[in-house]
């Protein structure tokens, strides 16, 4: 133990010495540390986390760590203490052999930045080897008769260690014949040699034991012993002499096995057994003997397996020749290996990112690499290159050490994998080269918003379609990946026609399927002008839109729809009048009508479908002029009927009937006079009319008396039978005067229904009240007649249920027609040219009739006498409850045949007072008696 504290006293100021240096030289290149072998694992060799600049902390968050080519990590790194500490037990002779010198390098990697940093560890040699002899015995000839001097070689010891540690000499045993001598060799190695000092005597000594001990320089002294027998022979006075002292031969790597190297020769002048030499290596080592072979007759060195350069660059044997007589020559023979390029050069990927963002910097470090080739000189010499085409470079770092960068922005969008092809060449002959392969994946960025293959789309629609039905798929394309290229679809906010547009279409967010949210019409919603927004879920993310136009088609849905004449509700017809004086193509009438559809939809055209008299009228086809064919005769019946059918163009076509009844009768007077003489139509039935009118009158008449008992029974119920009296009132205007035959009919109707019931809705009584003949000249809509106030109540009425009666006015002079109103075309009337109504009382009390009967019609929705000229004014002009509600606003489009009158309602007066001029009469009727 003390021993062993005392060389470890010697060694301490030898590495407080190389540490200051290896301190003192790390900034100028490699870091340097040196270490005693065979120290226990974890031994602390250097603080590298000092040297590299960094706390021991940091070790671990750069990623620090050894790299090291094709061998057994001797050290590792203690990330706590930031120090370089042994990996195990180190032997210096294992790594370095005899080299005086052992140098262990790597590097030091920091894989966050991908620095490399170069270390070298000097192995200090210590007295750990004993000096060692081949064999414990030795035998050693000599002849008896050997001068004084002769030289006898002796095996020699070998030391493993270096330097001091190596052996340094030895000691021969105390002798009376023979002392010791030591020769040193160009290659360091010391040789004993045993030195005759006496002459020999077989005969008294055959056999001189002797020990050899081999002693090293180390502290403290290791020694080993060798036997040496040294054997006395007769006289043998010639010894073998080899031609050279020493022989060399250079060989390439890869001869082949078996090759015969050299052939060594040596002579001996003796004869006989004395003469006859055996060659045999001397000393040689395992390596040597399982390498080459000597034939120990011929001399002949041949190999027994092939050669490495890499392995040992040359062989280094003593082959001794021996004759019989124990006499022996030695030769030395320097075998040297010659590289040839037989190694493929090889390359270690150090660090590799197997992705890179579309948006890095030019010079991002994609790999670390390094390049190794087994062969030296020019062959080991190695170029490392890429392929030009690539937006990368190769820049060489410490050692054989290539950094792989880029040149450039990379996009993602034109190339999304790159595979780099790494190719290493040496410079042998024939030269070797080797290939790697990198692939490197750009990682995408959103860069590149959604984009519409147009920027406007128009699409058509027909209305009436189904509701969810399908209109559009748009699609935009994003050459982004992943989320970048997930892309919504959404329609911009926006109003029409006071409605969200979402109300009408919806996108699909992921398909971009348009869909209808319900059915089109196309009279209300002929377009549509919505932005379709594509948006991708990249962060932040890009849309882009586009606009698109949404046509509605039309289909041939609505039916035409006759404004003139007014279609009656209770099946009557109108009247029109035509002169018996007319002639050919005069204008009884004209069918006006629209069609709410357009195109070809609305394309109208007008036929007669029914007739009492063919061929008397012909209708215009695209106008519905209605004109007589030929001149009236006297033959031809007073009441004409015709049937008018208008049809559009649609697929498939719609049409719309309307009756027309033609008066054959110069003047207003002469229809009154001629209303009893008025034939039935071709297709009626006088029986059944008058059949039917005594059967209704009857019905009527049954209705009304028990409407009456009815409503004094249940007056508290005054609301209740203000609506049956409306029912029943309606039920009383509905019976048509066209179903009337006669003048006595029409006085009977006249003194039969003449009357109305006025009630109130608060009150227990009721009242019957006779108004006064409706003489106004203006419409009154049946709103405002509901409204007004009766002339006989007796209690208070409520306002919002009662049931008034107007508070009729006698006829002014607006009463009367001009030539420009009167029915057919201007002048083709006969009469009194201001118009004036019948003076007399009969032709009143008809009127009043015709009056009572329009407004009734009117009041059930449509006028049986027409409204306007061709129609005698009645119904339009001075029905009380007419109302055009029903019909669309049109009337910029309504032109009436023969008058200058319009659709619109004129003015009245409405204050009860008679007018104050005109011919009329002005007598009112009487009062008929309470039935």
């Amino acid at each position: 133990m003390a021993d062993t504290l005392r060389r470890w006293g010697c060694i301490e100021p030898l590495l407080l010495l190389l540490l200051l240096e290896t301190l003192w030289r790390a900034g100028a290149g490699p870091i340097r540390y040196s270490v005693l072998e065979e120290l226990d694992k974890g031994s602390f060799v250097g603080s590298i986390a000092k040297d590299l600049g960094l706390e021991p902390r940091e070790l671990a968050e750069r990623g620090v760590r050894i790299v090291s080519r094709g061998r057994t990590r001797l050290f590792s790194l203690n990330p706590r203490s930031g120090s370089l500490v042994t990996a195990g037990r180190i032997d210096r002779e294992e790594l370095c052999a005899q080299s005086a010198r052992c140098v262990v390098s790597f590097n030091i990697l920091l894989e966050n930045n991908m620095k490399i940093y170069g270390v070298e560890i000097e192995i200090i040699d210590i007295n750990d080897n004993f000096p060692r002899f081949r064999d414990e015995e030795v035998k050693v000839k000599v002849n008896e008769n050997a001068a004084m001097g002769t030289r006898l070689a002796l095996p020699f010891a070998r030391d493993a260690d270096v330097s001091m540690n190596s052996l340094q000499s030895y000691k021969l045993s105390p002798n009376m014949h023979f002392s010791l001598e030591q020769k040193s060799g160009t290659d360091g190695q010391k040789y004993p040699e045993l030195v005759l000092e006496r002459p020999l005597d077989r005969e008294k000594v055959a056999v001189h034991d002797l020990l050899l001990t081999a002693l090293d320089g180390g502290d403290p002294i290791l020694s080993s012993s060798m036997h040496i027998h040294v054997v006395v022979l007769d006289a043998n006075d010639n010894a073998p002499l080899f031609t050279q002292s020493e022989y060399r031969v250079t060989v390439p790597e890869n001869i082949p096995v078996g090759s015969r190297l050299l052939t060594l020769t040596a002579t001996d002048p003796d004869e006989g057994v004395n003469g006859e030499l055996t060659y045999s290596f001397r000393n040689e080592e395992d390596k040597i003997s399982e390498t080459f072979q000597l034939d120990s007759s011929l001399g002949e060195i041949s190999t027994l397996q092939s050669l490495d350069y890499e392995e040992s660059r040359f062989y280094l044997m003593e082959v001794v020749a021996q004759d019989g007589g124990a006499l022996l020559a030695s030769a030395k023979v320097l075998v040297t290996v010659q590289d040839v390029n037989d190694n493929v050069p090889e390359v270690i990927l150090t660090s590799l990112a197997s992705s890179v963002s579309e948006d890095c910097p030019p010079g991002t470090v994609i790999a670390l690499f390094s390049v190794h080739d087994g062969d030296s000189v020019e062959n080991g010499e190695i170029v490392c290159s890429i392929p030009r085409n690539l937006p990368f470079k190769l820049e060489k770092s410490v050692d054989n050490y290539y950094h792989l960068l880029t040149t450039k922005a990379l996009d993602r969008e034109e190339i999304s994998d790159y595979n780099i092809t790494i190719t290493v060449i040496d410079s042998g002959n024939p030269p070797l080269s080797t290939e790697s392969h990198i692939s490197l994946n750009v990682a995408d960025i959103n860069d590149n918003p959604p984009v519409f293959p147009h920027t406007s789309y128009s699409t058509y629609i027909l209305e009436n379609n189904p509701r969810g039905i399908s209109i559009l798929s748009v699609t935009a394309h994003d050459p982004d990946s992943g989320n970048n290229a997930k892309i919504t679809y959404s329609l911009a906010e926006d109003m029409f026609q006071g409605m969200s547009l979402s109300t009408y279409v919806f996108i699909n967010s992921n398909t971009g399927i348009l869909y209808a949210l319900g059915s089109f019409d196309y009279e209300q919603v002929k377009d549509l002008q919505l932005w379709v927004m594509a948006s991708d879920s990249g962060d932040p993310p890009l849309s882009s839109n586009m606009s698109l136009s949404l046509f509605v088609l039309d289909q041939n849905d609505n039916a035409p729809e006759i404004l003139y004449p007014s279609i009656p509700t209770d099946g009557s017809t109108g009247v029109e009048l035509a002169p018996r004086s007319a002639e050919p193509g005069y204008l009884v009438t004209k069918v006006v009508a629209v069609d709410r559809d357009s195109g070809q939809n609305a394309w109208l055209s007008y036929h007669l479908l029914k007739v009492s008299e063919p061929g008397l009228f012909t209708v215009g086809l695209h106008m519905g002029e209605v004109r007589t064919a030929r001149a009236l005769l006297d033959r031809d019946a007073l009441k004409q009927s015709l049937v008018v059918v208008v049809q559009d163009h649609g697929q498939p076509p719609l049409s719309a009937t309307v009756t027309l009844t033609v008066a054959v009768a110069d003047s207003i007077p002469d229809v009154l006079a001629d209303l009893d003489s008025l034939k039935p139509s071709s297709y009626a039935d006088d029986s059944s009319l008058t059949l039917y009118l005594v059967v209704a009158v009857a019905i009527v008449s049954c209705v009304f008396l028990t409407f009456v008992i009815v409503l004094l029974a249940l007056r508290l119920r005054c609301w209740h039978s203000s609506s049956q009296l409306q029912a029943s009132g309606s039920r009383l205007a509905g019976m048509p005067t066209s179903h009337f035959v006669g003048v006595d009919g029409v006085r009977a109707f006249l003194q039969t229904y003449s009357h109305e019931v006025s009630l109130t809705a608060d009150s227990r009584n009721s009242h019957m009240i006779f108004p006064q003949p409706n003489y106004a000249d203006t419409l009154i809509s049946q709103e405002s007649c509901g409204k007004s106030e009766p002339p006989l109540i007796s209690e208070k009425i409520n306002v919002n249920e009662e049931l008034g009666v107007v508070q009729q006015a006698p006829p002014n002079t607006d009463w009367r027609f001009s030539q420009a109103q009167r029915p057919g075309t201007s002048g083709s009337q006969n009469g009194d040219e201001t118009g004036t109504w019948p003076n007399n009382q009969f032709d009143t009390e008809m009127l009043q009739a015709m009056i009572l009967a329009s407004a009734s019609e009117a009041a059930d929705g449509g006028s049986t006498l027409g409204g306007g000229a061709g129609t005698m004014g009645l119904s339009a002009r001075y029905g009380p409850q007419f109302t055009l509600q029903h019909v669309p606003d049109y009337r910029q489009n309504v032109y009436i045949p023969g008058s200058n009158a319009t659709l619109t309602n004129a003015a009245g007066k409405r204050d009860g007072k008679a007018p104050t001029g005109g011919n009329g009469n002005k007598k009112k009727s009487g009062k008929k008696e309470k039935k």
